[in-house]
């Protein structure tokens, strides 16, 4: 008789394509949120939570590169069988708050979202099904001065999480003038929109790999087709070669100045009068930048920013980091884009069938943590909370009100709730969550109402500086004793400490007082 088998234990590990967040990388990353969401409350922007499910109508064919409305998205059926998904951004929930709250909300609407989105793409290295944006748009505004507002909120941002002026810029561009381009090149038909879409699908998806393949690559895609390394072929829009050659001075119009930058796009749209608009609408922000004090070192306007020109119907921008790092195989390389955005002056109007101007930026968030690692800015290790140790069971009571009495004060403090019996382990516990202080209070000190305050921090420096046991001697040198009534200042005395230095046998903390003098180990 065959025994039953025993159900299979369940692997303990995220799904593909997904991962966990601990300590620190939560605290900085709210952190960084914090100081941005500060930059755009100063410009009058107010916060928005939307769900995070949708239905699938409302979230639309917005996705990059996607035939169906529903790939590339987590979405499932409901009981009545309406077809509901994981958001895949923060904008297409707007556009549905925007239309059903229309009578409600100010006009223009400005708004700033953060949270996590969900992608149901292929995962790889450092791409993620779940991350998070960071979004702020106004809805509702047909002047570019919304545009030039959000690329200077997007500058200030950048700015006030640590990324120095010169370490990046804003770079801005305009689909408008993309389109006089393409009309120029005879692509587009301002009497008949549909007439050479497909073309015109080719040439935007070609301009786009420009990083990638080069000038070779895009003029082939532009032409009749490219092959790749593998022998695969990519057809291409059929351009001859005189009008691929206006595509490509499109994307090398960049000038020294953004007066000059403009006047070769002049030359380059001629009479296309939605590429005249274009041009206008990119010297108005310029001006409007500049008279704010948002120059060249910060914003420019730049032709060569493509990304996403088929989702825009006006101004584009990106925010670029211009300063070097590593690659996994040590190579020099720049850090590139961490934001992006623009204005979408028709999301909106699939929900109430009326044209509805909106502008704004995505803020790639795990980008610009990793920009801010990379510049040392995130990364430290964060300290953690003053352990109070338990020496007796019987006396929970007296260290939680050791505990409180800190919580009070400001410190983060915690009682250890593990096994007491092996004092040792408490003091592995504290490592283990980088505690700087434990506080200790034994039966003996409790009769005389003492503390024993250990510096944490201190006994590891001396541990690792003579190869001892971080409760060998150094603990006669790292710890003193002192009435209970005094714990709370000494803790605070003890965190305001934020670094020691050893010489000649005696410890000093960071502004130069010496703190422990170790006689015959100097």
């Amino acid at each position: 008789m065959s025994k039953d088998k025993p159900a299979r234990r369940p692997k303990a590990e995220p799904p593909k394509g997904f991962r966990d967040y601990f300590g620190a990388e939560v605290t900085e990353r709210k952190a960084m949120l914090d100081q941005i969401a500060g930059v755009y409350h100063a410009y009058g922007f107010d916060p928005l939570e939307t769900s995070a499910v949708e239905t699938v109508e409302a979230l639309g064919k917005f996705l990059p590169d996607v035939d169906r409305p529903n790939e590339g998205v987590f979405g499932w059926q409901d009981e009545d069988e309406q077809w509901l998904a994981l958001r895949y951004d923060l904008t297409a929930p707007l556009a549905r708050v925007a239309a059903q709250f229309r009578n409600d909300l100010p006009s223009p609407y400005r708004r700033y979202a953060m949270g996590p989105v969900w992608r149901n793409e292929k995962p790889g290295p450092g791409r993620f099904r779940q991350f998070y944006q960071c979004d702020a748009d106004t809805v509702g505004s047909p002047t570019v001065a919304a545009d030039a507002e959000i690329c200077a909120m997007l500058s200030d941002a950048l700015e006030v999480v640590g990324i120095p002026r010169g370490d990046y810029i804003v770079r801005v561009n305009n689909r408008k003038v993309l389109n006089g381009v393409m009309e120029v090149a005879g692509v587009l038909d301002p009497s008949d929109p549909t007439r050479f879409e497909a073309e015109r699908g080719i040439v935007l998806r070609a301009i786009d790999k420009i990083d990638r393949l080069g000038d070779a690559g895009v003029r082939a895609l532009l032409g009749a087709g490219r092959k790749d390394e593998s022998g695969d072929f990519t057809k291409g829009a059929g351009l001859s070669d005189e009008q691929a050659e206006v595509v490509m001075a499109f994307m090398a119009a960049k000038r020294n100045t953004g007066a000059a930058t403009a006047a070769r796009l002049r030359d380059l749209v001629g009479a296309s009068v939605i590429g005249l608009e274009g041009v206008q609408e990119l010297e108005t922000m310029a001006e409007l930048l500049d008279v704010q004090g948002y120059g060249a070192d910060r914003i420019v306007v730049d032709p060569g920013v493509v990304r996403g020109l088929g989702y825009y119907t006006g101004p584009v921008f990106e925010a670029e980091l211009t300063f070097e790092i590593l690659d996994e195989k040590g190579r020099k390389r720049q850090f590139g884009s961490v934001s992006g955005g623009g204005r979408y002056d028709d999301l909106v109007k699939r929900f109430t069938g009326q044209a509805v101007p909106a502008t704004g930026v995505s803020i790639g968030v795990d980008r610009l943590l990793a920009a801010l690692r990379a510049k040392g800015r995130v990364g430290a290790a964060a300290p953690g909370p003053v352990i109070v140790t338990v020496m007796d069971r019987d006396r929970m009571g007296d260290y939680m009100g050791m505990v409180g009495e800190l919580r009070r004060a400001g410190i983060r403090a915690e009682a250890y709730l593990g096994n007491p019996k092996n004092f040792g382990n408490q003091l592995k516990y504290a490592d283990k969550r980088e505690s700087p202080v434990a506080v200790i209070q034994g039966g003996d000190e409790a009769a005389k109402d003492e503390v024993i305050i250990r510096d944490l921090r201190l006994g590891n420096l001396l541990a690792t500086e003579f190869e001892t046991s971080k409760d060998g001697w150094s603990s006669h040198f790292n710890q003193r004793k002192i009435p209970k009534s005094e714990l709370v200042r000494e803790v605070a005395n003890t965190l305001s400490i934020t670094g020691y230095q050893l010489r000649g046998g005696k410890v000093y903390d960071q502004s130069g007082r010496m703190i422990v003098d170790l006689g015959v180990f100097g």
